[in-house]
């Protein structure tokens, strides 16, 4: 047989398709419907993992999440993966799985060894080890234990796949799918509440897929199918499935990822691979379920020896038996029903082992009349077998040691609630002695537990709870709704009396991936480490990527023996998001890459990428940079001809990336008055004005102009870096500070494709465009209107940031494209941001360099504009005696005196003679550029006392770059200081 251990007929497996998948490189088959462990059991693989700490053999302990062994690295190349839990992998066709933590085999680990050290390696035994000699610590110590820990490898290439981020608004959010959370979505869903039901499974019904239970007389499987039919034809309830809710937050807010084509070789186009939600909920209900804990018994992590609760899952829900002789092991009631399943699948049973002094009367009854040994108040105090089990050693109640043949024992220890998500806001869990578990007591605002996460345990009361609080929870969002009568269903059995360490020979494991012994954590409590955060972190116990799931209510016990207290007394550790592992690009989404931050494209950004233009970023822009052409040998060749093409006859450049805010509104004028440092109520229509915003601390926020466009209408452009920031301010001076001015404002930046074309024969070129008088006596040097160009309605300004004559056309952003083609059709030039920087340094105007946030109006030689006559943001702040000093540095002029020499910006301005130390520091290089017209670099920058120093000498130090140039300070604008070009 291709599958050994499959049963011949049963499970919720599709038989009719047969899916190949490899691990450690040897092909197997299985069937839509199998998870890999699944999968891998019914080939009959039972050695799967080594452990952390000592690389011991191990298999499958589990069914779920929780699993603490069975950890793969998925996949190959890029999209490797490691860490992954085999029971929660969807089987698909193509698999690669690979063990991890073995070298060169998982059948012969030379690692291995290290069990053989384990008197060694015992708790915290690296605090008390690596103390001497101390040198040896840095050297050769931490290098060895970085290189022995973690576990798998991550990928060594960018992953390919992409990720999502999104958002959901519900009444009632139901966490898990199993008979509780299907009754509590089904009450709270006829009411008409809006509800999202998330389950982590591929399958909904939890534990009905894994049990044979009835409801209403048939099988509960059936029950689950018809609810998960009725939820899906309602309207308002989502179902998410393959979806872990795995953090609780403030305000009713619930982390969940979902794992959209993990059960896909590749995501199909336009798919994310994993999609991360961020899910608002008025109410919710917890309806997790619980974990099975193991018995903590000498040598109880061999491979074969599974939770009883996940050899039932293995044999009724996937047909594939983990085992075909079979011991249980059990502290309740729940372990006879493994052995029951198990008979029923065609299991030999060997035998039952049942701490208890008395056991259930029919159960055991079947179990002797199959053949099987049942042991009242017996142990298992030995197991046989390395790579898996092969025969254990019962002590019978009467002290009679026997040996019995076996390749499985599923063992049972009772359940722990899964009450995991009550505990992010700070609640702490209570003990329950009648149960022998932690229960949920203070659970998040809107929270509501039902099912076994509550502590029902029979599927009675999980279904009763489940209508109860799904019922409640629609009603507390507002929903009323008559709920039906409940489906019938039996109170299953589940007294327990939990056996907490089983003393025999072998090491007894209690948190089966860290190798955490019971030996260890009695040991921590010896050597002080009494507190269970301590006692956690000195052993690890409940550190591995289980987080201690199965392990650590029983470290719990242990501790609280070896302390000599109950269990409660001991407390808790701190349960904290996620609840199960989340790959990093989830909560990322798009946000890696080039999609960290969004690029924008310019309007003209087509045209630009046809002529071979190198784009910079920009803000948020991809921008321009300069536009090569063939023969230049470097960006300054080609920049230097931009420039020179402006200078001489005409250029054009996108400026689409500037901010735009339209403001209107009877208060418009008055409102911006406030905002600017200048005044902008007396501009006339149809004109623009330069303005200076400041921050509130009175330094310079941001610069830009204003037009008006009609007695109620401005336009406000800011920097391409402020854009965002600007719109925010504006925002918050009317919501917040003036709410009572009638003005309204909108961020027009993307609507409008923006033009700047100068030069000498700008006019000229554009009178060939526009229907517009542009001469100097109908449109004089800053005026605003409105133009039509070749039949499209637009807007020009007449301003200049190069210091020519020059125009700003604006057009609906589709026709920018258009526009660009006319200008270069009609001669002009294209010239990127780097000609931009070079006139305007040569003009003296200040940008990103000047504007960073740390220099006043009066440093950037823009005093003068500070209102006398009106109040306005940052106005008493700029006032302050400090940033009005004389001698503080204020913008002005640079140029070497060896023209030859270049300019570094950055550099620090030190007197002549002095040595170059912090305390001669008297300003910086803020921007450098080479002006063709003038042939030699210059700069911008701040020096101290400046303006009155032009024609004065300094050095203009740069100890990163090892560059000590001498430069004469001059006066920051170099060319037409007059302006006689923009206004010619």
């Amino acid at each position: 047989m291709a599958q050994p251990n499959r049963l011949p007929a049963g499970g919720l497996v599709d038989r009719a398709a047969t899916l190949r998948f490899t691990f450690d490189g040897r092909a197997y088959e299985g069937h839509p419907g199998d998870t890999l462990a699944s999968a891998l059991v019914a080939n009959g693989v039972r050695l799967l993992a080594r452990s952390f700490k000592y690389h011991r053999p191990r298999g499958l302990l589990s069914a779920g999440s929780e699993e603490p062994n069975a950890i793969f690295e998925m996949r190959s190349g890029s999209r490797r993966e490691p860490n992954t839990r085999a029971t929660t992998i969807e089987l698909y066709d193509g698999l690669e799985a690979a063990s991890q933590n073995r070298w060169p085999s998982l059948s012969f680990d030379l690692l291995g060894a290290t069990s053989f050290l384990s008197p060694v390696f015992v708790a915290g035994f690296y605090y008390k080890t690596f103390m001497w000699p101390a040198a040896a610590w840095e050297k050769f110590y931490e290098p060895l234990i970085r290189r022995a820990a973690g576990l798998g490898r991550g990928p060594d290439r960018p992953d390919p796949d992409h990720y999502e981020k999104a958002h959901l608004h519900c009444d009632v959010l139901v966490i898990g799918a199993g008979p509780a959370g299907l009754s509590a979505a089904l009450a709270a869903g006829r009411t008409g509440a809006r509800v999202v039901l998330c389950d982590e499974d591929f399958s909904l019904g939890g534990r009905l897929a894994a049990e044979r239970l009835e409801i209403d007389g048939n099988d509960a499987r059936d029950w689950a199918r018809a609810a998960e039919a009725e939820l899906a034809a309602m309207p308002e309830v989502r179902i998410l499935r393959r979806t872990t809710v795995f953090g609780v937050y403030d305000h009713g807010v619930y982390g969940a990822v979902e794992r959209v084509a993990d059960h896909l070789p590749v995501p199909p186009p336009h798919v994310p691979r994993q999609r991360s939600w961020r899910i608002v909920a008025k109410r919710a209900v917890l309806a997790a379920g619980a974990i099975e804990r193991p018995l903590v018994f000498g040598d109880n992590d061999r491979p074969g020896i599974m939770l009883a609760g996940a050899v039932r899952a293995y044999l009724n829900r996937f047909a594939a038996a983990p085992g075909r002789r079979l011991v249980v092991y059990t502290a309740g009631d729940d372990g006879w029903r493994t052995a029951t399943d198990a008979l029923a699948a065609g299991l030999a049973v060997e035998a039952v082992v049942d701490a208890r002094a008395e056991v259930p009367a029919g159960p055991a009854a079947a179990v002797r009349k199959a053949g099987g040994f049942v042991f009242p108040g017996g142990a298992i105090v030995g197991v046989a077998g390395r790579h898996g089990v092969e025969r254990v050693t019962i002590r019978a109640g009467d002290g009679m040691d026997t040996r019995h043949a076996c390749d499985l024992v599923a063992m049972s220890n009772g359940w722990s609630p899964a009450l995991h998500l009550t505990c992010h806001l700070g609640g702490k869990p209570r003990w329950d002695d009648a149960m022998s578990a932690f229960l949920p007591d203070r659970v998040p605002p809107g929270m509501t537990v039902a099912g076994a996460a509550a502590g029902a345990q029979s599927l009675a009361a999980a279904l009763r709870t489940g209508a109860e609080a799904g019922a409640a929870a629609a009603a507390e969002a507002g929903f009323d709704g008559a709920q039906p009568p409940l489906p019938r269903a039996q109170d299953e059995p589940v007294a327990i009396r939990p056996l907490w360490h089983v003393l025999g020979r072998g090491k007894a494991f209690v948190d089966f991936q860290n190798d955490v012994t019971a030996a260890d954590i009695g040991l921590a409590a010896r050597e002080g480490y009494r507190s269970v955060e301590h006692t956690k972190r000195y052993t690890t116990l409940g550190m591995g990527t289980d987080q201690g799931k199965t392990a650590n209510v029983n470290g719990l016990a242990v501790l609280a023996q070896a302390r000599g207290e109950p269990i409660p007394a001991v407390g808790t550790t701190v349960f904290r998001p996620p609840y199960t592992p989340v790959s990093i690009g989830a909560p990322a989404g798009h946000h890696r890459g080039r999609d960290y931050k969004p690029v924008r494209h310019t309007p003209s950004h087509a045209w630009a990428a046809e002529q071979g233009a190198v784009f910079v970023e920009a803000g948020l822009w991809l921008r321009a940079q300069w536009f090569p052409k063939p023969g230049e040998r470097d960006w300054l060749e080609s920049v230097t001809r931009e420039v020179r093409a402006v200078r001489g006859d005409a250029g054009f450049c996108d400026v689409s990336t500037l901010g735009k805010i339209d403001v209107q509104g009877p208060d418009a004028g008055a409102f911006l008055d406030r905002v600017y440092a200048n005044t902008m109520s007396t501009l006339p229509v149809g004109k623009v004005r330069y303005g200076v915003m400041l921050r509130e601390d009175g330094f310079v926020f941001d610069d830009g102009t204003a037009a008006r466009l009609g007695a109620e209408h401005f336009l406000v452009t800011t920097t391409t870096a402020n854009a965002i920031r600007a719109m925010q301010h504006l925002e918050f001076c009317h919501q917040v500070l003036w709410p009572e001015l009638d003005v309204q404002m909108v961020s027009t930046t993307e609507q409008w494709a923006q033009v700047s074309v100068a030069g000498p024969r700008s006019r000229e070129l554009l009178e060939g465009l526009v229907d517009r008088d542009l001469s100097n006596e109908a449109f004089p040097y800053m005026a605003a209107g409105a133009v039509n160009l070749g039949g499209v309605a637009g807007r020009i300004f007449r301003i200049s940031f190069s210091g020519e004559l020059a125009y700003e056309i604006a057009v609906p952003a589709r026709r920018g494209d258009a526009l660009v083609r006319a200008l270069a059709a009609a001669g002009a030039t294209p010239y990127g941001t780097e000609a931009l920087s070079v006139m305007r340094i040569e003009k003296g105007h200040v940008a990103g360099g000047e504007l960073n946030g740390q220099t006043t109006a009066r440093d950037l030689g823009l005093g003068k504009m500070l209102s006398t006559k009106k109040d306005f943001v940052g106005r008493a702040m700029a006032a302050r005696a400090a940033l009005n000093e004389p001698e503080r540095p204020i913008l002005v002029g640079f140029k070497p005196v060896d023209p030859a020499q270049r300019l570094h910006a950055g550099a620090h301005f030190i007197p002549l003679g002095a040595e170059a130390r912090a305390e001669n520091d008297q300003g910086h290089m803020s921007s450098v550029a080479f002006s063709p017209g003038l042939g030699h670099w210059i700069g911008l920058g701040f020096l101290r006392d400046g303006r009155t120093r032009i024609g004065e000498r300094v050095r203009a130090v740069d100890l990163v770059r090892g560059r000590d140039v001498e430069v004469e300070i001059a006066d920051p604008v170099f060319v037409d200081p007059a302006g006689e070009r923009l206004r010619a």
